[in-house]
């Protein structure tokens, strides 16, 4: 799976350096799943997405969901196993973090994130 560094260009600060991205059908459907948890500077992009569930993991998650230019819409702390964010059509796409992620990193609704391509060696 590809890597991707994500940076927060409203605060000027990196989220997170070692994200994977979702972007087939079948990473998008298994995603997290079989995973113990996440370390802390590791997530998921899952693009396109409007929504998600953490139905089957054993660990909770911070959930970031962004519009087509990768601004915040709506941020969700801690999601537990076994519950789903809300759905919205304007949703382009999820990143999902260690629970606490999100306000480590003071992440908010409006914030604008950029992706970084890692350079392949």
């Amino acid at each position: 799976m590809k890597l991707i560094t994500i940076v927060n260009r409203t605060k000027g600060a990196v989220v997170a350096t070692r994200i994977s991205v979702a972007d087939t059908f079948l990473t998008r459907l298994v995603g997290l799943l079989g995973r113990k948890g996440l370390d802390a500077d590791c997530g998921l992009l899952i693009q396109p997405s409007s929504g998600v569930h953490t139905f089957g993991m054993r660990f909770p998650i911070d959930i970031v969901a962004l519009d087509r230019q990768l601004r915040v819409r709506a941020i969700w702390h801690g999601l537990r196993p076994w519950r789903t964010s809300d759905v919205s059509w304007k949703t382009h796409a999820v990143l999902e973090l260690p629970a606490g992620h999100i306000q480590h990193n003071a992440l908010e609704a409006g914030d604008q994130l950029e992706v970084v391509e890692h350079s392949s060696l």
